[in-house]
């Protein structure tokens, strides 16, 4: 998800995103210890698209 795609979406729906996001990468984490996962990249990129939105949530409380 790039950061002009979070920019647009409302606070409840990064909310709702992020505990999903969250959740899915989790999940992936998990099934990554017990068998490699096919694309290992994915672990990567999820877990920058939750640092995305977690900024974004954090950015517009301060504001």
């Amino acid at each position: 998800m790039k950061q002009s795609e979070i920019k647009e979406l409302s606070t409840a729906d990064l909310q709702d995103k992020l505990g999903a996001l969250k959740k899915n990468y989790t999940d992936l984490k998990m099934a990554h210890a017990i068998t490699p996962l096919e694309n290992p990249l994915q672990l990567r990129s999820l877990r920058r698209t939750v640092a995305r939105i977690a900024s974004e949530l954090t950015k517009r409380e301060l504001q």
